[in-house]
């Protein structure tokens, strides 16, 4: 696949290392709900996690409701909700291959069969091909 246009007409490769900002801040914004527009703005954006990102995509790491202080907190986003409303609205997701492993996991722990690992050999060869690569 190294030939392969792998943009796929997206103009901008997001690139995500740390998408928790923490459970309280995130009920409002975070980097994933912020890509879906982004993705609308620019053209089509792909998106990369890597890093302690591609825990995002994971399955089965779902977040509940949350009691601190003996308060009840459920209003707690949910990034794999977040990350399948990403690939619905067009945006494709790849995570580090690398850092997936280094976590001992594999394709068939994330969330979804449209997120792909990726290398970062085939990334660097992949830049060039985008007009625009920023970190999110």
């Amino acid at each position: 696949m190294p030939d392969q246009d792998i943009t796929g007409g997206a103009q901008v490769l997001g690139i995500v290392e740390r998408a928790y900002r923490g459970a309280v801040e995130k009920q409002f914004f975070d980097v994933l709900y912020m890509s879906v527009e982004l993705h609308r703005q620019l053209g089509g954006m792909d998106l990369l996690l890597r890093g302690p990102a591609v825990t995002c995509a994971l399955k089965g790491a779902e977040t509940g409701p949350l009691l601190l202080g003996g308060r009840l907190l459920d209003t707690l986003g949910d990034q794999r909700r977040d990350l399948r409303a990403l690939i619905d609205s067009g945006v494709r997701v790849f995570v580090q291959e690398e850092d997936l492993t280094d976590l001992g996991l594999g394709p068939a722990d994330l969330v979804d069969a449209a997120v792909r690992p990726v290398t970062s050999a085939q990334l660097s060869d992949w830049w060039p091909r985008y007009r625009m690569v920023g970190f999110l």
